[in-house]
């Protein structure tokens, strides 16, 4: 099939790099030439594992190209994904859809014979709807339909969630469209992934209410980890208990910081905007923003009582600046903020991450940047694991403590056992376990 994606980001070049590993014809769109050329060059502007390999391969191919001109490639596509960002609108947090619908604009005055416009960002109830009502407005005679396909990729995991999907969700009202829909998706299909086909607007909805319920596990667990500190309990081990529960389920029930990234908060946000305005409030989720904002900073708080309660001039060395290991991406990352309290309160600052230093120097500044984690730790007064990066898993406590001023570690992703770190010589601090 001949499959055009709009928006050459993150999930735009994620997904179609896999439609065009499936044997599919992929134009990848973006209006910014920078970043075409450099696609054309083989220059990924985003760290995820296996995608280089995915885009030159089918480059190589040809069955994979780049362009800015959406026109002709819009022209003779089967189906057109909407891939763009729909950030939080400034001031009401409403998710922002000035670049999906300028999509369906242009969209409009290009698309010829029948077409399946399918909306691959993240949208509000309705959006579809609107995407339609666009179109149709722009060019009268346009032979299309509308579809909802939300994405459900984890950053660090994206190729492999993408072709190894739990379910694949189209909401859709032309038929006409699901047998062209079937075949594009026809090699997940044969391997039995369900696709789970519901009306536009439910289809819009499971993807807010799958990241809202996730983004509450993670609270949830965060607030217990809490609740075990006060109480001499082991988060880890209540997590297993509830987690072995077939209801319940062990993922996303791993204390930590707090959620961050490109959909949690954002998604989050969206849904209760959007739950207001229809009446209908959504107080779990409300309470879930709430409460992961305000984790961030108490983090930052808790490594200043680790270190003694005074740490103007001290230095803190901080591993792992991401939102979670295997991204580059520094979206809302829980970093951020434990970094500014620690600036606050004084403590200069050295952090280092694998690959997001670069998208970090803009969001913490005055801080200095290493090139490894020992270098970080050199003379440092406590070490703090923010990010679960597995080259972090492992490092040499016996080197850790002879190179830093004051032995004090502090694992905000509980990647170490406490008995271990203290037999080295070090105080530590996890989440969700009692001193």
């Amino acid at each position: 099939m001949r499959i055009v994606m709009i928006g050459s980001g993150y999930v735009g070049l994620v997904s179609g790099a896999c439609f065009a590993d499936f044997g599919h014809d992929v134009i990848c769109v973006d209006k910014m030439p920078e970043k075409i050329e450099a696609l054309k060059n083989g220059q990924i502007p985003i760290f995820e594992p296996g995608l280089d390999m995915i885009v030159a391969n089918n480059a190589k191919a040809g069955r994979l190209s780049f362009t800015t001109d959406l026109k002709s490639a819009v022209a003779d596509a089967d189906a057109v994904f909407i891939a763009v960002g729909t950030p939080s609108r400034r001031g009401d947090g409403h998710a922002d859809l000035a670049y999906v619908y300028a999509a369906a604009r242009e969209i409009a005055a290009a698309v010829t014979g029948f077409t399946v416009i399918v909306t691959k960002s993240t949208v509000p109830v309705g959006t579809g709807d609107e995407v339609e009502r666009i179109i149709r407005e722009e060019n009268p005679s346009a032979d299309i339909a509308v579809v909802s396909n939300p994405e459900f990729l984890r950053e660090g995991a994206a190729i492999d969630d993408f072709k190894r999907p739990d379910r694949i969700v189209v909401g859709l009202s032309d038929e006409r469209a699901r047998p062209v829909m079937t075949e594009v998706y026809r090699p997940l299909y044969l391997n039995q992934s369900p696709l789970l086909f519901t009306t536009r607007r439910t289809s819009e909805l499971i993807k807010y209410a799958a990241n809202a319920f996730l983004a509450m596990k993670i609270t949830f667990i965060n607030e217990m980890a809490d609740l075990c500190e006060k109480v001499g309990a082991d988060v880890q081990d209540v997590s297993r208990g509830i987690g072995l529960d077939g209801r319940i389920g062990a993922k996303f029930l791993h204390a930590g910081p707090g959620y961050g990234g490109s959909c949690f908060p954002k998604d989050t946000l969206a849904l209760a905007k959007t739950a207001q305005d229809f009446d209908s409030p959504v107080r779990l989720i409300e309470t879930t923003i709430a409460v992961n904002d305000t984790r961030k900073r108490a983090m930052g708080r808790k490594v200043i009582a680790a270190v003694g309660g005074d740490i103007r001039g001290k230095k803190i060395a901080v591993l792992g600046l991401t939102f979670k290991p295997n991204t580059d991406d520094m979206r809302d990352s829980p970093a951020i903020a434990v970094v500014q309290t620690l600036q606050d309160a004084g403590a200069k600052v050295t952090g280092y991450d694998p690959e997001g230093m670069v998208n970090a120097r803009p969001l913490m500044e005055g801080i200095e940047y290493a090139t490894g984690p020992y270098e970080a730790a050199q003379d440092a007064d406590a070490v703090v694991i923010v990010t679960e990066w597995n080259q972090f898993r492992a490092l040499d406590l016996d080197r850790l403590k002879s190179i830093m001023a004051s032995p004090v570690l502090v694992d905000l992703r509980n990647i170490y056992r406490p008995d271990e770190v203290t037999a080295h010589g070090f105080t530590y601090a996890g989440i969700g376990r009692s001193s």
